[in-house]
């Protein structure tokens, strides 16, 4: 049986790589999967090897297609998604990197960001990009590149390097060199794009030190971005979608309406309402960012950031060996008492948003020698929901009220997070039945593009929810453990080693 107008869908994220071959009807085709390693050279560094990257995207990419065409899948595009602010640097002539890539977790640029805020230059910044002066962005890691590499600055200046978050990588590598291209959300992320102008914008290259010859054309999240090379799979595809992972996680889970909000738990958690055609400046220190541009039409969002999510269970399988698989985490937490008295402030790499604390580091609290693997395990579980009610708590600061939220990413497969999460909340979360909506946004773009379906509208048709979780906790005990995660961020914000 032959399935025709399919879309292979490429979503490269902090840990792994994915490859997934939607069928129109947004059911899944084919995948495939590997993780590569993660590099932490100095304290509060993270970096990848760029070739790992790319290897494990073309690993990924061959074996999907494969199992797609052997049942019978023909393949119309190709949509990205990708790991946003995630900064790689390579010379134009040879396509090889001239340092690894610095990835969105790395804090290695925190005095430089300091730097700038004690020159009053925050609101210069901020107003033109609606993000912070944090090293979570990409502008002081690019400069940090070409300052730390020898000869980069001046190869860079005769415009013999690229710069470009890991869309922009694969999208060169893909095409062979001919295309050095990003779309709106990526550019949104790097502090050096302005979205209301919807350029890059010439005074935040001269604070950040970044010369404009390096800098990748910027398009629509739903367009044109080159044919790969034939030998990648055979033959060769038009990539016609890309968004960084939490705008495609938006469009996946199609919010498209203002003020629909989703909330991703992967590696990170980040929180995206959509606000529409209005970029919403924050008081609460979220972050005004470009949630799509589609077909002339531009939406903006206000978005939270979670450093560590998903890298929490991670830390207790790989860091500390407590368990062997994240499927242990739900019989683990469910075996624990509602109040066990132990929080974790899981600030491995810094805290974000509202705190945007970037030498924060991590801690636990209220251990005691009947403590288990099993409280460690809740206090990861909890803390991500924790962190996720202070973002809640921002938007409603900011005059945002929040009834249902849409959630998805690895994390979400936990009944008992999801649960908890509403408990905490004190809102329905809605999980949908296809979890992989990262990956399905990139794929929604693609088939816009490439004339398979016709509108955002046809798209809404096909989002099924799954599961409903309704708050069953009372709130004295809702406000009592709140009570406790709030005096657990006091603390961990005034530790100093």
């Amino acid at each position: 049986m032959q399935i025709s107008n399919c879309v292979l869908a490429i979503d490269q994220g902090t840990t792994s790589t994915r490859a997934i071959v939607f069928a129109p009807d947004s059911s899944i085709v084919a995948v495939a999967q590997q993780e590569f390693a993660q590099h932490y050279p100095h304290d509060g560094w993270v970096e990848h090897d760029p070739e790992d990257i790319w290897t494990s995207t073309v690993v990924v990419c061959r074996e999907a297609v494969s199992k797609a065409i052997a049942k019978g899948a023909r393949i119309a595009a190709i949509g990205v998604t990708n790991q946003r602010e995630t900064t790689v640097v390579w010379d134009r002539n040879t396509g090889q990197t001239i340092y690894n890539a610095i990835v969105w977790q790395d804090r290695r640029t925190a005095s430089v960001c300091r730097n700038l805020q004690e020159k009053g230059l925050f609101e210069e910044v901020n107003s033109r990009t609606g993000l912070l002066l944090d090293p979570y962005f990409s502008a002081s890691k690019v400069a940090w590149i070409l300052d730390n590499v020898e000869g980069a600055r001046v190869k860079a200046e005769a415009g013999e390097l690229a710069f470009g978050t890991i869309d922009s990588f694969l999208i060169w590598r893909l095409t062979d060199g001919q295309m050095h291209a990003t779309d709106v959300t990526n550019a949104s992320r790097t502090n050096l794009f302005n979205i209301h102008d919807m350029t890059w914008d010439d005074k935040l290259l001269e604070i950040f030190n970044v010369p404009k010859s390096v800098l990748p054309t910027v398009k629509e999240c739903a367009d044109d971005y080159g044919h790969t090379n034939d030998e990648l799979l055979g033959f060769s595809l038009p990539i016609l979608g890309v968004a960084g992972d939490q705008q495609a996680a938006s469009i996946g889970q199609c919010c498209f309406k203002q003020g629909t909000i989703k909330s991703t738990y992967g590696t990170g958690c980040f929180v995206m309402l959509n606000t529409g055609e209005k970029a919403f400046a924050s008081k609460n220190k979220l972050l005004t960012t470009v949630a799509y541009t589609i077909k002339g039409t531009t939406h903006y969002a206000l978005e939270g950031s979670i450093f560590i999510a998903g890298a929490a269970v991670q830390w207790l399988r790989d860091g500390l060996g407590l368990i062997r698989s994240a499927s242990e985490t739900e019989a683990l937490a469910k075996s624990v008492d509602d109040d066990h008295g132990v929080f974790m402030v899981p600030a491995f790499a810094g805290l974000g948003a509202p705190h945007w604390a970037p030498d924060a580091r991590g801690a636990i609290y209220g251990l005691t020698r009947g403590t288990t693997n099993a409280h460690f395990v809740r206090a990861a579980l909890e803390s991500v929901c924790y962190q996720t009610t202070d973002l809640m708590h921002a938007m409603a600061e900011d005059g945002v009220s929040i009834k249902k939220i849409r959630v998805d990413g690895g994390m979400v497969a936990n009944n008992w997070l999801c649960q908890f999460l509403s408990n905490i909340l004190d809102v329905t979360v809605e999980r949908p039945k296809l979890m992989e909506t990262t990956a399905l946004g990139a794929a929604y773009l693609a088939g816009l593009q490439a004339g398979i379906y016709n509108s955002i509208e046809e798209l809404t048709l096909l989002n099924q929810v799954d599961v409903e979780f309704t708050s069953t906790m009372d709130s004295p005990s809702r406000e009592r453990l709140l009570k406790g995660w709030q005096s657990a961020v006091q603390s961990t914000l005034g530790f100093q080693a």
